[in-house]
């Protein structure tokens, strides 16, 4: 495909040089050469523009007046002037490369244009062949790069820098999909590209693209803008020229794409256009309403404010049809007349000359008629266009110096917004520091700052004379309605009930309308079915066609876990669960010993041999000092035990007279105060609560038993289970739809999530849940 490519360039070239030199129509008296090593007189100098445009006439009078003060200012070139040729092209390419050859003729060392970047594509063949450079102030397709044309410079702005800050500006207020509308040729389909580029780096695209032809056809117009209006989006970006863009919004303002909802971002041909041809029609103006334009930007400055004040004059003088206003392509075409005589005067002093020679490669091919030895070549093409690429000048638009790339150093645009006869300026961007309503040279003062709370602009009235920032979308007239899947159980129908082929009730489904109905729009959709009703479905076949395109989206009791996040994305829980082990239990009948209950056998045991200990050792404390405990054997064993069950309800009346019998009765009574609370707590919960017992208390002990373990048929807890647990697939059952009903069939206990599975390792799950 390269090769093919290259072959066609060449053919291309080849081709329509020989068109130009066919029958000796473009003749030349041979090969000049100028050998004297003092400066010429006249350097000459074209210019290929489109008189009939915007622009092109603007720069023809802003280009007449560059070199009358270039020739008038003798520190430039001293006594050398410049010759300059103007021609017109009309907007043709094939013209274009007639007038470049004629202006060949005259043995130029430099053209300034072509004015658009078609005519440029063409033309900076010719220009490499004959190594003339092209210093244009107009062709700003991003494209015309220096690799593909060597001999091409760009002048001005390029459109790579205005597609930036278009982005920038869509990213600034949170917009996502575009609609493009661009002149279907290199210029538009080119810059249209880079727009593509730059929104693609803020995960923003381009959702339609509407061509037109550059002929300028109404119908071609109108049918475009019809598309447009069917699409979701509403913010367009317009990328036109100057002379038929606003016809583009006659015929939208007539299918209503003008009023509220829409956005209009448009390439500086607007601002271009309004500087120049206003005021407007009532119609014209009607129609762009609220349009965000931008402008390339030239700081303020006394050389800029003096040829603005003179902007009339010149005007009046060099055109016979009447005034216009001025826009930036003229200051952009000024500077250019004045950086290629810097450059020119740079030529002579490092010693180049003016020379023509013949170019072999095209004597070669002399056949017939065919007069191809009347092309020339400038022999001093590369000096002089290392030169101008060296040039460091201050102009009309500020600073003049080219980057490694062959860009102009600080490219920077006008954000405009277009109100009511005129139009407010809501901000900037620069490539330094993006959006930011200071201008650039303020800011290239500061260390530069791209993050978002840095980004600025300010308000804008939007089309419909309204304040409040567009959404930017609506659901597109030709669109679908939303498909939504239901999965259709066979159990837990409070959650989701499908009751025939459009109706379907329960709590999911209750959110799932509860949230459609407090959203500011409309949504379309309609619910499906998944599953026959007789086997539970299964959700993993379900979100892969969600992932598929099948299906947009589910409703349904469907848990969250860490694979299926993997697949889709989930709404926040709004139903909490969690993994339940269903086990067999064994209720507790209660009998006349339930008050024994609270202690097993061995706490009584141990009890009551303490209260015997406890009684022993006060006696053995007391009863050599304390009448109570004297007596004879068989009332001191009485006493001992009495005393010692008495502590129980603190109703001992012996009296404790020794020190250390004191310590330890204290010491008794706070565990007898243990043993009454815990006594209590225990009867009460046995008498009020039901009880009942079970081998099985979790996971734990279900893993470590020997049981079989039944689970959902079609749910997760069979994988969870194997892989979490290591439990293997012989003791797992499958129970179907009655049995889990029934409980869980011939297993002896069995697993129940949410809907069918678990939230990973966690154990959480969430049964009411929307993809």
């Amino acid at each position: 495909m390269g090769l093919g490519v290259r072959q066609c360039t060449i053919m291309h070239r080849v081709l329509l040089l020989v068109v130009m030199v066919f029958g000796n129509g473009l003749s030349s008296n041979g090969v000049s050469t100028v050998n004297d090593t003092a400066r010429p007189k006249v350097v000459n100098i074209g210019a290929l523009l489109n008189f009939n445009t915007t622009v092109g006439k603007v720069a023809k009078v802003a280009i007449e007046a560059a070199v009358e003060d270039v020739n008038t200012n003798k520190t430039i070139l001293g006594e050398t002037k410049l010759n300059l040729t103007m021609q017109d092209t009309k907007n043709s390419g094939f013209l274009g490369m007639l007038e470049a050859l004629s202006l060949m003729d005259g043995e130029t060392v430099a053209i300034i244009g072509p004015q658009t970047s078609a005519t440029a594509h063409v033309v900076s063949h010719i220009a490499d062949e004959i190594q003339v450079p092209l210093l244009s102030f107009g062709a700003t397709d991003p494209t015309l790069s220096s690799l593909q044309y060597p001999f091409f410079v760009r002048t001005t702005q390029n459109d790579l820098f205005q597609m930036a800050a278009i982005a920038e500006i869509i990213d600034y207020y949170g917009w996502r999909d575009v609609t493009a509308i661009y002149v279907d040729d290199d210029h538009g389909r080119n810059g249209i590209a880079a727009l593509g580029d730059k929104l693609a780096e803020r995960r923003c695209r381009i959702s339609h693209k509407a061509p037109i032809s550059p002929s300028l056809s109404l119908d071609d117009i109108s049918n475009e803008l019809v598309k447009v209006t069917l699409v979701e989006s509403r913010i367009v970006v317009l990328l036109a020229y100057a002379d038929w863009g606003l016809e583009v919004f006659n015929v939208a303002r007539h299918l209503g794409m003008t009023g509220i909802g829409y956005v209009w971002l448009v390439t500086d041909w607007l601002s271009s256009t309004f500087d120049t041809d206003s005021p407007f029609s009532p119609e014209a103006l009607d129609g762009i309403q609220g349009v965000i334009t931008l402008r390339m930007y030239t700081p303020d400055s006394k050389q800029k404010r003096k040829f603005v004040s003179g902007w009339s004059k010149l005007t009046q003088d060099k055109m016979v049809d009447g005034t216009f206003g001025l826009n930036t392509y003229a200051l952009y075409a000024y500077d250019t007349v004045w950086l290629l005589a810097h450059a020119i005067d740079a030529f002579f002093k490092q010693g180049g000359n003016i020379s023509f020679s013949q170019d072999p490669s095209v004597t070669e091919l002399h056949r017939g008629k065919l007069q191809m030895d009347a092309l020339s070549v400038f022999s001093g093409g590369d000096r002089l266009l290392n030169s101008i690429l060296q040039v460091n000048m201050t102009g009309l638009t500020g600073p003049i110096k080219f980057t490694s790339d062959r860009n102009l150093v600080r490219p920077a645009y006008e954000v405009i917004n277009i109100i009511g006869t005129g139009f407010r300026r809501i901000g900037f961007w620069s490539n330094y520091s993006g959006l930011s309503v200071e201008p650039p040279e303020m800011l290239y003062t500061k260390p530069p700052n791209r993050s978002s709370s840095s980004q600025e602009l300010r308000s804008v009235i939007w089309p419909g004379q309204t304040t409040q920032k567009p959404r930017g979308w609506v659901f597109p007239n030709n669109g679908r309605q939303l498909r939504i899947a239901v999965p259709n159980h066979v159990i837990y129908h409070e959650l989701v009930s499908v009751k025939g082929t459009d109706t379907f009730s329960g709590y999911c489904i209750d959110v799932f309308t509860a949230a459609l109905s407090s959203l500011p729009y409309a949504v379309p959709y309609k619910l499906h079915a998944f599953g026959d009703g007789y086997n539970k479905p299964q959700i993993s076949q379900l979100l892969q066609l969600i992932e598929a395109g099948v299906y947009d989206a589910a409703v349904g009791d469907l848990a969250i876990t860490n694979n299926r996040t993997r697949i889709v994305d989930f709404t926040q829980p709004y139903v909490e669960s969690g993994l339940v082990v269903v086990a067999p239990v064994q209720k507790l009948n209660s009998n006349s010993l339930a008050f024994l209950r609270p202690f097993t056998p061995m706490m009584w045991l141990v009890t009551g041999i303490f209260f015997l200990i406890v009684g022993v050792v006060v006696w053995i404390l007391e009863h050599r000092v304390n009448d109570d405990f004297r007596g004879p054997p068989k009332r001191q064993i009485a006493t001992v035990i009495w005393f010692s069950f008495s502590t129980l309800f603190f109703a001992h009346k012996q009296n404790t007279i020794s020190t250390l019998g004191r310590f330890v009765l204290i010491i008794w009574l706070f565990v007898v105060l243990i043993l009454n609370s815990s006594y209590t707590a225990s009867l009460t919960s046995i008498l009020t609560v039901e009880q009942l017992t079970s081998p099985i208390k979790g996971i734990e002990s279900l893993v470590s038993s020997n049981d079989r373990i039944g689970y959902q048929r079609g749910s997760f807890a069979e994988n969870y289970l194997a892989e979490e647990y290591n439990i293997p697939s012989e003791k797992e059952e499958e129970a179907d739809s009655r049995s889990n009903k029934r409980g869980m069939g011939r297993a002896s206990h069995g697993i129940r999530a949410g809907d069918e599975s678990t939230n990973g390792s966690s154990g959480n799950s969430n049964p009411c849940n929307e993809v």
